[in-house]
């Protein structure tokens, strides 16, 4: 990959060295980079006397300082999470042009805890009622899509057991039997991410992707996108899918930090049931 820019060629060297305890040689920056060795020896000793990298010794080794933690504790302390996360859910939204929500897992249920919408006019899908509310496992994208990445008893238990209040009508498609739902989380599973059409909510499409600690592996959320199922078709999800993803992937640098929010964040009032239903048929 070689970067292009002075900037950008400065900030991939940096990136080349992140989680690299013993530190870099500079031959590996430059093959990983694509860059002549040349110009990976200026911008290292750039990035040297701004105090941003050091060489170690006797390995010779290109490694950070702490000035870049020093820069990301400082902006942490004066940001919530869900704000950072903000720019990203802006740009998918921009570029879906509907709506898309981060959702937050606690110890047993969801919850939307940030939405951006990407409509500007025209036919669009706000869903004030639902957001800040526990989401409904069986029949959502974002539910779904969590449910995925968790082992599959647990995940079938969690959906047996959570009884959600309506708060709007559901679709044609909403599943009728916890058969229904492990078949759509197999579904999601296999391909990595979630979709339904017309299940949680009669005329509504969405599509989802769970988020995943990249250190833990733990599944910590989902981020969605929804809005009308006569634009957010079958056809049109395919294409917007590698936003999401990449919107997913760089979400997951923060996961840590989001979880530990979410943990933090009073929970709605439960919304189970005391004990575990018939798996044979979806209480409702």
């Amino acid at each position: 990959m070689v970067a292009a820019g002075t900037l950008s060629r400065g900030l991939a060297v940096l990136s080349c060295l992140v989680g690299e305890v013993e530190g870099v040689p500079l031959a590996r920056i430059s093959d990983q980079l694509g860059l002549p060795r040349s110009a990976t020896h200026r911008i290292l000793a750039t990035l040297t006397d701004e105090g941003f990298v050091f060489q170690l010794k006797p390995s010779g080794n290109y490694a950070l300082t702490l000035r870049i933690v020093g820069l990301g504790l400082r902006h942490l302390a004066t940001s919530t999470i869900t704000g950072l996360a903000k720019p990203v859910l802006v740009r998918l939204a921009r570029t879906s042009g509907q709506l898309v929500r981060l959702s937050l897992a606690d110890r047993e249920q969801l919850i939307w805890v940030a939405k951006e919408q990407g409509a500007t006019s025209g036919l669009r899908y706000d869903a004030d009622v639902d957001h800040g509310h526990v989401i409904p496992l069986d029949s959502t994208a974002t539910g779904i899509a969590w449910l995925s990445a968790l082992p599959e008893d647990r995940a079938l238990r969690l959906v047996a057991r959570q009884e959600q209040p309506r708060r709007h009508p559901v679709g044609p498609e909403f599943p009728r039997s916890l058969a229904d739902v492990a078949a759509r989380i197999r579904e999601a599973r296999e391909q990595g991410w979630a979709r339904v059409h017309e299940s949680n909510e009669r005329g509504i499409s969405a599509m989802a992707m769970p988020l995943v600690d990249a250190y833990s592996g733990e599944a910590i959320g989902a981020v969605s996108i929804a809005g009308p199922s006569i634009l957010l078709t079958e056809g049109r999800m395919r294409e917007i899918l590698p936003a999401l993803r990449q919107t997913v992937a760089e979400l997951g640098d923060i996961a840590v930090a989001l979880a530990g929010e979410a943990s933090c964040t009073p929970s709605p009032p439960a919304q189970t049931k005391a004990t575990d239903p018939s798996f044979e048929k979806l209480g409702r």
